[in-house]
């Protein structure tokens, strides 16, 4: 980890006036995160009396990947949305890191977006509209020392109503999410979200090839089309010679296989220090994307004929670890289908951090955003910082797609031949 960057002063692109000095709540390797408060005499480009702010003042938290590169004053609040000393405004400008939601099964991702991006809108104009404006108009009233009743024009302050959100609608009508690594519609699991600045982590994270955590749950004895449990039905087998023992061996040589792989992905030389100490830490990453690797695959639950799997994975889609539980069945001599695909770990985020649907809201997210800053940018700083200065091999030939498991556990052909 680098050193960590102190600001005696306000950097010279940083607004100046009613800024407080940044303060650097956590830093790692490029990554940094700022806190900068403001009074609304900044917010608002004018005087402001104290009674009518009570003194307040609004913090916000800024996500950086180089600190030389600090946004200026006009960057900061044209990306940020603020509008005037609005509370919506301030919370906007939080939005920025990455969160993790709970997809229940037969939800599509992109309605789940949409509901967290409809939820945060809401939180965004649920606050107290500001006091409207007053301007002076005169109106005609009858003369109150007049017994006959003449007319007269009084001078009369009224409301000015064209910035109220019945008149001109809501402040803020849209707001972009960006989605981590996806889930199908039968799958379920954690969901990774990127909104403001996350939405960059995005990119960084999968450039990382971090792992994911899968439990995978299959049924012996069917066959369908589409590999999962209400698809077609192909054929109907017999699965009483299936031990766990037999289980246990056909996913150590999976495992061995993708290992190996892993290696060949990755151009190191198993022979110098910075591989072995790569492979201890358990760095090991593919230089480019690749077919999916299996880092780690274990059984914990075997009951005839419902078995449960743990698969540690990358670069996979759900179609294939659906796949894999057929051929894991066909190695067996019976047959199998998966009945569930749940994702329990996606890089830093896990089942302990995913919102539930009573949590998508704005103070949750903003919550979540925060709690989960310091470990995304720990991460990515263990991760890209590797700066592997290797020539990259040509891409070995890899069966899985297109062969049987046999295949790719090396029990015909070797990988790479």
């Amino acid at each position: 980890m680098q050193d960590s960057p102190h600001f005696t002063s306000p950097p010279k692109r940083f607004p100046t006036g009613d800024v407080t000095p940044p303060a650097l709540l956590f830093t790692a390797g490029p990554y940094f995160l700022l806190s900068i408060t403001f009074s609304p005499r900044t917010v608002r480009k004018e005087p402001l009396p104290a009674a009518e702010h009570g003194g307040a003042h609004y913090k916000y938290h800024i996500w950086g990947r180089d600190r030389t590169a600090l946004p200026s004053r006009s960057q900061f609040f044209c990306e940020a949305g603020l509008r005037a000393s609005d509370m919506g405004s301030a919370r906007l400008a939080q939005l920025n890191g990455l969160f993790a939601a709970y997809k229940p099964p037969g939800l599509k991702w992109k309605h789940l977006r949409d509901t967290i991006e409809l939820q945060l809108l809401k939180g965004l104009n649920a606050g107290k509209p500001p006091a409207p404006e007053q301007r002076v108009r005169f109106l005609l009233g009858p003369l109150e020392s007049s017994e006959k009743k003449e007319l007269t024009l009084t001078a009369t302050s009224v409301p000015t109503l064209r910035k109220h959100p019945l008149v001109c609608g809501p402040a803020f009508t849209s707001l972009k999410v960006a989605v981590g690594h996806r889930l199908d519609a039968q799958a379920s699991g954690v969901l990774v979200f990127g909104v403001g600045q996350g939405r960059r982590l995005l990119t960084d994270m999968y450039n990382a090839h971090l792992t994911k955590d899968y439990t995978v749950r299959g049924l012996l004895g069917k066959a369908t089309d589409d590999f999962c449990e209400d698809g077609r039905l192909v054929e109907k087998t017999t699965y009483d010679h299936v031990t766990r023992e037999k289980l246990d061996r056909i996913l150590a040589m999976i495992q061995g296989s993708h290992q190996k792989a892993l290696v060949m992905y990755s151009n190191l030389d198993l022979k110098t220090q910075e591989a072995y100490e790569m492979a201890v830490r358990g760095l090991i990453r593919p230089m480019n994307k690749s077919p999916m690797l299996i880092t780690g695959i274990r059984c914990l639950h075997f009951a005839p004929p419902e078995f449960l799997l743990e698969v540690q994975c990358m670069h996979e889609t759900q179609k294939q670890l659906r796949k894999l539980v057929h051929e894991i069945g066909l190695e067996l001599k019976t047959t199998a289908v998966c009945t569930q695909v749940r994702r329990t770990r996606d890089g830093v985020f896990t089942l302990d951090d995913a919102l539930l649907r009573t949590q998508w809201d704005l103070h949750s997210i903003l919550d979540a955003i925060e709690a989960a800053a310091p470990r995304v940018a720990a991460e990515l700083e263990k991760s890209l910082s590797l700066g592997l200065d290797t020539q990259q091999l040509p891409s070995p030939r890899w069966p899985w797609d297109s062969e049987g498991l046999s295949s790719a556990l090396g029990l015909e052909s070797d990988v790479g031949h």
